[in-house]
C-alpha cells in the first residue's frame, strides 16, 4: 500500500462528520412513517423543520444510509373511453337477494403474483355471496368471460329470472 494512500485513509477517519445530526433526523423520520417516505417526502419534512439542504443531498445521504422508500406498483388502467352502450342500472345499489339465483354480481380484477399478472373474473350470487363461476387467466380477454358464462349458466335451471350485474367494465 502506498504510504500517500494510508494517511489519505487515516485522515478521512478524523474527519467530523459535517450530516451526522441530518443523517439521525432522516433515519427517525424514516422509521416514524415505516419506510415510506422517500427522499422527496423527507427534504420537505426536514425544510419544515428549518433544515434547508439540497434534496440531492438528501437523496445523496439516504442513498449512503441504504435507505429506500417502499416503492408502490403503478396500476394498470385499462379505460380507453366510452365504448359501446351502457346498459341501465337494474340494482340501484341494492345488493342483496331474497332468493338464491336471484342477483349475481361480476367483474375483473388485477392482481400480482410474483411478479405476474393475473386477471380473476368470478360471478357472486347476491344471496349467500356463493361464488358461482370463475375463471383465471394471465389476459384479460373476452374468451375468459365466455367461458366463466358457460360455466355459470350450466348450474340454473331454464326461466330463472335472474339479475346479471357487471361494471360494464
Amino acid at each position: 500500500m502506498a504510504r500517500s494512500s494510508y494517511y489519505y485513509y487515516e485522515k478521512k477517519q478524523q474527519l467530523i462528520d459535517k450530516y451526522k445530526l441530518i443523517k439521525e433526523l432522516i433515519i427517525s423520520i424514516y422509521h416514524k412513517h415505516k419506510g415510506r417516505y422517500g427522499y422527496r417526502r423527507i427534504t420537505n419534512e426536514l425544510q419544515n423543520k428549518g433544515i434547508i439542504i439540497n434534496h440531492k443531498t438528501f437523496l445523496k445521504l439516504m442513498k449512503t444510509l441504504g435507505l429506500k422508500s417502499i416503492i408502490r406498483i403503478k396500476k394498470h388502467k385499462s379505460y380507453r373511453g366510452e365504448n359501446g352502450k351502457i346498459a341501465p342500472n337494474i340494482l340501484e345499489r341494492n345488493f342483496k337477494a331474497s332468493a338464491p339465483n336471484q342477483k349475481w354480481a361480476t367483474d375483473i380484477t388485477e392482481f400480482n403474483v410474483s411478479g405476474n399478472k393475473l386477471y380473476l373474473s368470478p360471478i357472486i350470487d347476491l344471496f349467500n355471496q356463493e361464488i358461482i363461476s370463475y375463471e383465471l387467466t394471465d389476459r384479460p380477454v373476452f374468451s375468459q368471460v365466455v367461458t366463466m358464462f358457460k360455466k355459470a349458466f350450466k348450474k340454473i335451471p331454464n326461466n330463472t329470472n335472474l339479475i346479471l350485474h357487471s361494471d360494464q367494465g
